[in-house]
């Protein structure tokens, strides 16, 4: 099958076009519990359960929604964090790293 270069032109834009289109709606995974690097920080998927004693740190209000390294939109459920490259952290979550948005 002979192809012409306007027929390869088109197919190679159309090939890019759903190589970008397909990295962009992928769902990233959300970081488990038991993620050894989520562990280290102490990271809850829901606040409230986080282990006062543990994590004197933390205080009523701090979740990953209002974080300075939450990527995700304000009341979104989920979204990424810079410290879980390629994955995301539940909006009500929180983590040890945890600094308040300026």
């Amino acid at each position: 099958m002979k192809t012409t270069r306007r027929q390869f032109m088109i197919m190679s834009a159309a090939g890019a076009a759903t190589l970008a289109l397909n990295n962009t709606a992928q769902a990233q995974a959300m970081v488990a519990e038991t993620d050894p690097q989520a562990a280290a920080l102490g990271y809850k998927a829901d606040a409230s359960k986080v282990d006062k004693a543990k994590f004197p740190k933390y205080a009523a209000g701090q979740v990953c929604d209002n974080c300075a390294l939450y990527q995700g939109k304000a009341g979104s459920a989920a979204g990424g964090c810079s410290l879980f490259a390629g994955k995301q952290v539940a909006g009500k979550g929180w983590c040890s790293a945890y600094a308040k948005k300026a």
